[in-house]
């Protein structure tokens, strides 16, 4: 079996699901983890901008994408060509598990992929309290944040925050300004690491002006982004890192 992965998240879940490092044969810069399973690896492209004729030359038996990170167009691409694919579609820490047992059923993988699917399904079904009224905040100029609707804002749900629906109309990436902040009562900004890496200052920036406009001042945390948008066996340390984070806080603030 020969796979390219153009979703820095799966390649990771590739892994840790067992693959061998000889069968990963193509990769994008960003799919950095574990380091050991990738060194080798040739790179074909960013997530957006993969190259077909790398990927054609290595002649791979399944390509994996996301319909999220990767362009339609390009999979039209790989369609009409005749190269094995397959299409990852993850809005949900619940769509997590079946997303990992169709992979693992494609790599003869799913021994693996089916105890980590379950794991994953018993985190889902723990009671959690309910916690402070956050933002997930993933761009700086502009301010963008995650809906609800999207993975990272139902992650965070699921561990017991709540995520203000800023834009309901919108593509689930609202642009974030001081008024919303208020007007939504948002209690904390989780600054994620990535894609844009928030400092605590950029974050205590826009609590200024939040206190300024006669708000309540948010507070603010430095969150690591891969635990809140890395989908597929890190699911399952996302959704335990901000269950405890969640507990902590509101722990904190009793």
């Amino acid at each position: 079996m020969r796979v390219v992965s153009l979703v820095p998240s799966l390649t990771l879940t590739l892994a840790e699901l067992g693959l061998e490092a000889s069968q990963l044969v193509g990769r994008t810069p960003w799919c950095i983890h574990p380091e050991s399973f990738v060194q080798d690896v040739q790179i074909i492209g960013g997530t957006k901008t993969p190259n077909i004729k790398k990927i054609r030359t290595l002649n791979p038996d399944l390509v994996i994408l996301d319909r999220e990170e990767n362009p339609k167009e390009f999979y039209d691409e790989l369609v009409a060509l005749g190269i094995e694919t397959y299409v990852s579609t993850v809005e949900h820490p619940r769509d997590v598990p079946e997303m990992l047992i169709e992979l693992g059923r494609l790599l003869n993988l799913e021994s693996k992929a089916i105890e980590v699917a379950e794991a994953i399904r018993n985190e889902l079904e723990m009671n959690v309290d309910s916690g402070s009224v956050v933002l997930p905040m993933i761009w700086h100029e502009p301010l963008m944040a995650v809906a609800p609707t999207k993975y990272a804002g139902a992650l965070l749900e699921c561990c017991g925050f709540k995520v203000p629906d800023l834009d309901p109309e919108g593509n689930g990436y609202p642009v974030v300004t001081p008024e919303a902040i208020q007007s939504h009562n948002v209690e904390g900004l989780l600054l994620s690491s990535e894609p844009h890496e928030f400092s605590k200052q950029e974050g205590e920036a826009i609590c200024d002006v939040v206190e300024s406009l006669g708000g309540k001042r948010p507070w603010t945390r430095c969150v690591d982004g891969e635990a809140l948008t890395w989908f597929g066996t890190h699911t399952l340390h996302g959704l335990r890192t901000f269950t405890a984070l969640c507990k902590d806080l509101k722990t904190a603030n009793e």
